[in-house]
């Protein structure tokens, strides 16, 4: 399956990495910060993608306290048919907890280009470093 997966262990355990998905200011410190979204299965979410220009919005799949974040993933006006999904998953590491995002489910957005978009999402990934913006918030850096 085409996905985009980055990883990040955090020196802290899961339950502290977790108080930065308890609440909508919190993930305004990491995500975005005009994330708006309403924290239980069914929620609805939206927010400005990292390149300031496209809005994502979505609804929350699954919420598994202390070990996973779900979302539907769907970039308004780019003429996909179909949501992507972000998973978010925290695991307890001997060094503290590692934390994967994943972006998955490009061939089934409904456009011919999905490729081009993965592609986009790879490289997105390392620039925009969503996963350090994570660690700094939980470690208090920045």
């Amino acid at each position: 399956m085409p996905q985009v997966t980055r990883r990040i262990t955090i020196p802290r355990t899961p339950s502290v990495v977790w108080q930065q998905f308890v609440s909508e200011d919190a993930l305004r410190r990491w995500i975005a910060p005009t994330l708006t979204i309403e924290l239980r299965e069914g929620g609805p979410y939206r927010m400005l993608g990292a390149d300031g220009v496209t809005w994502i919005s979505g609804v929350v799949l699954e919420l598994v306290p202390e070990g996973r974040l779900v979302l539907s993933w769907m970039e308004e006006d780019a003429g996909w048919e179909h949501p992507g999904r972000l998973v978010i998953t925290l695991q307890a590491a001997s060094d503290g907890t590692e934390v994967t995002l994943t972006h998955d489910g490009f061939a089934g957005i409904g456009t011919p280009t999905w490729q081009r978009t993965r592609d986009a999402y790879e490289r997105g990934s390392d620039r925009h470093q969503v996963l350090q913006c994570l660690a700094d918030a939980v470690t208090g850096v920045g």
